[in-house]
């Protein structure tokens, strides 16, 4: 039913749609819907300690046996520059000095964890059929030890040098992350967001240059841009902002509220959040501290100063301060269950596949 078949034959899906592993939107039972309705639901642990991923875990594999996918940032965590620290946070003073807040006050750190030994060993553990990974792939042995596991190994590309970069490396899958994508952008080999690629143009650049199954992220929310992006050579596709507006998605009363409320064209690439840039709906930090500050510390030691005002401000229903994170195509997202979205989703995409080019 599917023109392209080698990704559910990778994974053991029913259906080639990946639920996107968003670090603080996802739930163990979005998960849980997405993989029983076919498709490869995938819990993010870069905002999980290890302890908390087994206890994730624990719930999802009570409730599904289904192929489920673990999701790690892979990133080098950065040193402590206490000037450039400071100098951020006395950027943010005023904003302190408006929400009543002590600038001087520690601040509990915002985790953002690498994957690491302790989280290899999650993985021994479970034995998920999948584990991501987004900016690249982990040092020293720990990816041979996953695939001893027997799971399959996907991370993201933002380019084609990054996709053979992966699949040298041993990748079974690419996720070819376009320029569109709400979240923080994979790329590794390169920082330059201004160079960063679509991804209609991405996708098929990327299917013809590696040999392994191409996944489209990007800008896909309906089944129109699933059916578009075997066209354009992808087996299967990675949707993360189309579950957004799910029940089962653990995102912010505030966050909520923008994706139904901002135009289409409201979307920006930030580093003021964490350090990186993502792409999330525009607001009042973003607009007057950035988009893009080289004031930011390095990832994620920028979202550490701004927690206690984005607190503050969500206790007033403000979202000034909290990070919205969206993609171009958030107004395609539907309120529905993950089940029902994935299952709409499968079978839109189906219809229009068997329609042929001149009628989708």
């Amino acid at each position: 039913m599917w023109p392209d078949a080698r990704l559910l034959d990778l994974l053991g899906i029913e259906h080639p749609i990946i639920q996107a592993p968003m670090a603080g939107a996802v739930s163990p039972e979005m998960v849980i819907q997405v993989s029983e309705a076919g498709g490869l639901g995938s819990l993010p642990c870069a905002m999980l300690t290890p302890d908390q991923a087994r206890n994730d875990l624990g719930v999802i594999r009570q409730r599904t046996s289904r192929p489920i996918n673990l999701n790690f940032f892979c990133h080098t965590s950065p040193r402590s520059d206490p000037a450039r620290e400071a100098r951020w946070r006395d950027r943010l003073r005023p904003y302190y000095a408006e929400l009543g807040i002590d600038a001087d006050a520690p601040n509990p750190t915002v985790i953002r964890n690498p994957f690491d030994v302790a989280f290899c060993r999650v993985v021994e553990e479970f034995k998920p059929e999948a584990v991501s990974f987004h900016f690249g792939l982990p040092t020293s042995d720990l990816p041979q030890r996953v695939k001893a596991t027997g799971a399959r190994v996907l991370s993201s590309a933002n380019s084609v040098r990054e996709a053979l970069w992966l699949e040298e490396r041993g990748c079974d899958a690419i996720i070819a992350q376009g320029f569109e994508a709400g979240g923080h952008q994979a790329m590794f080999l390169s920082h330059d967001v201004d160079t960063q690629v679509g991804t209609m143009a991405l996708v098929p650049q990327v299917a013809d240059a590696v040999k392994v199954p191409v996944i489209a992220a990007g800008g896909i929310a309906d089944g129109r841009g699933i059916a578009a992006a075997f066209a354009l050579g992808a087996s299967g596709v990675q949707i993360g902002t189309a579950y957004l507006l799910c029940p089962e998605a653990t995102i912010r009363p505030v966050h909520r509220e923008a994706l139904l409320s901002a135009r289409e064209n409201e979307t920006a690439l930030t580093n003021v959040f964490t350090g990186r840039p993502a792409r999330g709906i525009m607001n009042r930090a973003m607009r007057e501290i950035g988009p893009i500050s080289d004031a930011a510390p390095d990832f994620p030691l920028a979202a550490t100063a701004l927690a206690p005002l984005r607190t503050k401000a969500e206790a007033a229903g403000r979202n000034d301060f909290t990070a919205l994170w969206a993609g171009q195509a958030f107004r395609l997202a539907k309120e529905m269950s993950a089940s029902d979205l994935t299952t709409m989703l499968a079978r839109d995409a189906q219809t229009r596949l068997e329609r042929g080019p001149a009628q989708r």
